[in-house]
């Protein structure tokens, strides 16, 4: 596959994107927003090294100095660490604006698609995605990412949408949009810190085979938008729901009184969550992540074989 002009890739991802070998993208926004100094770098760096265990190049996603960079080096990792929530967080609006000024942008999930696709990656693995946030009936606070979803060829792995929000919508709208949520040995919505909503998935899939069937029949056919992969948390790392939900209560209705709304919300819940977990909830998020991870690469490496075959 040719390489994309507009897109600045490290030699590594260059390389295995030209010779069409196994890619997965990762987002920076789960550094600078989603996790404290040091362990985002030290979890985004443990990604890389996944990764590649499994037979896929790493990309992480970001914008630095108006460049749109697809694969990172430590030391941009470690810049994005440390500057953390000072790095601006950049969904499909914020792109051309940081492009144009020369900005810094720590991608969201909706942003990383977006550069992902730019790129030629075709499956991307994160923690939780963004939706459809409690209250939006009055608000109308929903996520980007359920709109890119719809309209950007990218598959994402994740532990399902953040038990922040409101899942039994979020899926609603997903559904509206043609969205396939698919669920990876399980019937079951994860709700990131857990493994079970209450709610369903659209298809019960058992293998990274069928998965990566599933995404080469969908571009095959050239219908366009994205395909949502959950994958549940492990278990030994899955959060009593009593707790996490008491917890999050507590976070949202702290965010009601500050009045904290809009792409503020999300990081301010995620660490409220955790404070009020005793740090817990950090190391769920940590151990979601690493299984998304796996998964997605071996997703991309079957990709990659039946794209090979024929």
């Amino acid at each position: 596959m040719k390489l994309n002009p507009n897109i600045c890739y490290s030699p590594e991802v260059a390389e295995a994107i030209e010779n069409n070998h196994p890619v997965i993208a990762l987002e920076s926004t789960i550094i600078s927003h989603g996790m404290p100094y040091p362990e985002n770098v030290a979890t985004a760096r443990e990604c890389s090294r996944i990764a590649r265990e499994n037979g896929a190049v790493p990309a992480t996603c970001a914008i630095l100095g108006g460049k749109l960079c697809a694969g990172l080096t430590d030391e941009q990792l470690e810049y994005l660490g440390k500057t953390g929530m000072a790095v601006t967080k950049a969904s499909r609006r914020d792109i051309a604006m940081l492009a144009a000024s020369g900005g810094d942008g720590a991608l969201t999930v909706a942003g990383t698609m977006i550069l992902a696709d730019m790129a030629g990656i075709r499956v991307f693995a994160t923690g939780g995605i963004g939706g459809v946030h409690r209250g939006a009936t009055e608000t109308m606070d929903i996520s980007a990412d359920l709109e890119e979803l719809s309209r950007t060829s990218v598959a994402v792995v994740c532990a399902g949408a953040k038990s922040i929000l409101d899942i039994g919508l979020t899926l609603e709208y997903l559904e509206t949009k043609g969205v396939p949520v698919i669920g990876y040995c399980t019937e079951d919505m994860p709700a990131f810190y857990t493994r079970e909503s209450g709610f369903k998935v659209d298809y019960r899939l058992d293998t990274p085979g069928e998965i990566a069937a599933a995404i080469k029949a969908k571009l095959d056919l050239g219908i366009k938008g994205g395909m949502l992969i959950t994958d549940p948390v492990p278990e030994e790392f899955s959060m009593d729901k009593a707790v996490i939900d008491h917890a999050i209560d507590e976070a949202l209705n702290e965010a009601k009184q500050l009045g904290i709304h809009g792409k503020a919300t999300t990081p301010f819940l995620l660490a409220k969550v955790k404070e009020l977990t005793g740090g817990s909830s950090l190391k769920t998020n940590i151990a979601l992540v690493y299984n998304n991870v796996t998964l997605a690469a071996q997703i991309a490496k079957e990709l990659y074989r039946m794209q090979a075959a024929h």
